[in-house]
């Protein structure tokens, strides 16, 4: 896969992630997980395309990480959301699988990017 692919594929993410937030319940910690969700899901988006224009390996890596961060926390808050019952794991499965194959791919991306910085 690569960099426009994976741009495109985080970008596509975050839409979902969105869509899902808004039609979290209008409680207060509805309202709580629409922020987080919708704050840590764009931010795999956008970080990653800052990723894309690192000047360094060193930069690379250490967005790198920032992308792995934003993508483990949006995992963090899918799992919350069905741990609190508000959606089934058939709902949001589609969505954690996502986030743990981008994690997946991220962290073997950093690998890489370390073991070629050496």
């Amino acid at each position: 896969m690569n960099a426009n692919e994976l741009k495109d594929r985080t970008k596509n993410f975050a839409h979902r992630c969105v869509k899902l937030s808004m039609s979290l319940p209008e409680d207060s910690l509805g309202k709580h997980l629409r922020n987080q969700l919708i704050r840590c899901s764009t931010s795999v988006a956008a970080n990653y395309r800052a990723t894309c224009l690192s000047q360094s390996k060193k930069s690379f890596i250490a967005k790198l990480s920032i992308v792995i961060e934003e993508v483990d926390e949006t995992s963090f808050w899918l799992e919350f959301i069905i741990d609190e019952g508000i959606f089934s794991a058939e709902k949001i499965g589609p969505l954690l699988s996502e986030a743990n194959e981008l994690t997946s791919i991220f962290i073997v991306s950093r690998k890489t990017a370390e073991d070629n910085n050496q």
